[in-house]
């Protein structure tokens, strides 16, 4: 059985059909862009500003999301730079209200930049 980690999530999104691959599936880009929206919400607050997406460094479908799925976002700040920091996604489904199920759907590690207003890179102010 899994649960939901006992933290503030990131962000919760639910599905509709018009979000669907051609085989009736969540799109996976319509997942992976969800993704950086969460990783991009912790990063922003980390780095106090604007951030851009530089990379994925990773990104792993463990199961397919459904139309309906209450789908939740837990995104960590795993490493920091001088202007770059990686963020940590990992993404559960929650499906079958009557017999509610929850499964780890996803996880996906990206980089940000921390940039300025002239959208170059800036130092990210140290705690």
């Amino acid at each position: 059985m899994v649960t939901l980690p006992d933290k503030e999530p990131t962000l919760r999104v639910v599905p509709f059909p018009h979000d669907t691959n051609q085989t009736g599936d969540i799109f996976g880009g319509w997942i992976m862009a969800q993704v950086d929206i969460a990783g991009g919400v912790i990063a922003a607050r980390h780095a106090r500003g604007r951030v851009a997406t530089v990379a994925v460094n990773s990104f792993t479908f463990k199961q397919p999301v459904f139309v309906g799925d209450l789908v939740t976002f837990y995104a960590t700040v795993t490493r920091v730079g001088k202007t770059s920091m990686t963020v940590d996604v990992e993404v559960f489904a929650q499906r079958n209200p009557k017999d509610q199920v929850t499964v780890r759907v996803t996880e996906a590690s990206l980089t940000y930049v921390a940039v300025g207003a002239d959208r170059r890179p800036r130092e990210i102010a140290q705690p």
